[in-house]
């Protein structure tokens, strides 16, 4: 399904990360100890959740024949009182979409496949090479 692969950079913690031809850094800002070469991993968490949003919603236009213009989507997180990560989506157009479009596509923004693995959680296992 999915395969990416991470080597340090010998740079503090910045590694690089890379899934077939495509490769970018990942770091933690100086405020934690990093060079802020990269995203940090929360950051790219949150990344992967609104390039599926973005994705999946462009899809579902274009099948539906609506015109989306340029597509935003906007994600932040913040921890409740006990600890859960919350995230928000911000969504907007630049095209002239109806109030009817938007909410059929805030319907189906609940069930990308991203969003589906991060509510339901996975199974994760490690091992020694």
């Amino acid at each position: 399904m999915a395969h990416v692969h991470v080597t340090s950079t010998g740079s503090n913690f910045a590694h690089r990360i890379s899934s077939g031809q495509h490769t970018l850094l990942a770091d933690e800002p100086a405020a934690l100890g990093g060079q802020d070469q990269g995203m940090a991993p929360f950051d790219l968490y949150l990344a992967a959740l609104a390039a599926c949003t973005a994705i999946t919603l462009r899809m579902y236009a274009e099948k539906k024949g609506w015109e989306l213009g340029e597509f935003n989507a906007e994600l932040s997180s913040t921890r409740d009182a006990a600890g859960k990560l919350l995230v928000h989506r911000r969504l907007s157009a630049s095209a002239s979409v109806s109030d009817a479009q938007w909410a059929r596509l805030l319907d189906v923004v609940e069930r990308t496949p991203v969003t589906l693995v991060m509510r339901e959680g996975a199974t994760i296992t490690s091992e020694r090479a």
